[in-house]
């Protein structure tokens, strides 16, 4: 099985977290070359990364998404606390922040399967066993990526938001799943670019506040199952 180094980041300003995937990302490819003109290949090995993180009031736009989707100005993200960055991945608008858990896997996917769409389906899936965990049946949405629920009905409401990159079959950014979530903070945004769909979060499906680290638990194992790998705690070296 492949081994994939877990490092948990905590609490992260989103600026120094995404640097950090950067670093890695860089490597891995420059890893990727080298190892292709080398006469011993063998010898050079890239490695595969899971971070978790917890960032501090932020919303994030996707390279291809629209500025108009933020509507909050300069004054009132400042009384919110909150930053904005235009970003390199995927997707549109989206808000992060304390009790959301933000997963960036940096992998290699010529180790597991050459499919964007499939990694995709992956990430997507290791959310709906979660929430069958807690009862709630999470789906799909057809050409939205993501987790919602009751899709097909007035009340879908989107409970995970995604957007990656990818060069060389290297990954990074990834998910960010609502667990305790302040969704007051989506109110000022059209969350992923999309109208009329509202957002939830773990808390408010079950009424009560949900540990992060039950949810990293169960992260764990289907994360294991899903990349037949086996993750390894490391420690982050930002």
């Amino acid at each position: 099985m492949r081994r994939v180094h877990l490092q948990d980041l905590g609490l992260c300003d989103y600026r120094a977290a995404w640097n950090y995937q950067e670093k890695i990302f860089q490597r891995t490819i420059r890893e990727k070359v080298a190892r292709r003109r080398a006469k011993n290949p063998a010898a050079i090995q890239t490695k595969d990364h899971l971070l978790w993180v917890e960032h501090p009031h932020v919303y994030t736009l996707g390279k291809r998404g629209c500025t108009s989707h933020l509507l909050a100005n300069g004054d009132k993200l400042d009384e919110m606390n909150a930053a904005f960055y235009k970003t390199n991945r995927g997707g549109d608008i989206t808000y992060h922040g304390p009790g959301q858990l933000v997963a960036y896997p940096i992998l290699d996917l010529e180790h597991f399967f050459t499919d964007i769409h499939k990694y995709l389906r992956h990430l997507e899936g290791i959310i709906i066993q979660i929430l069958a965990d807690y009862g709630l049946q999470g789906m799909r949405s057809r050409g939205e990526t993501g987790v919602w629920l009751d899709v097909g009905t007035p009340f879908v409401r989107k409970i995970c938001a995604m957007g990656v990159r990818a060069s060389r079959w290297v990954t990074m950014h990834g998910l960010a799943f609502n667990v305790n979530s302040d969704l007051g903070y989506f109110d000022w945004i059209i969350p992923c670019g999309i109208k009329g769909k509202a957002v939830t979060s773990l808390q408010r499906e079950l009424k009560r506040e949900v540990p992060m680290s039950e949810v990293k638990e169960k992260f764990k194992k289907y994360f294991e199952s899903a990349f037949e790998a086996v993750l390894i705690p490391d420690q982050a070296s930002l």
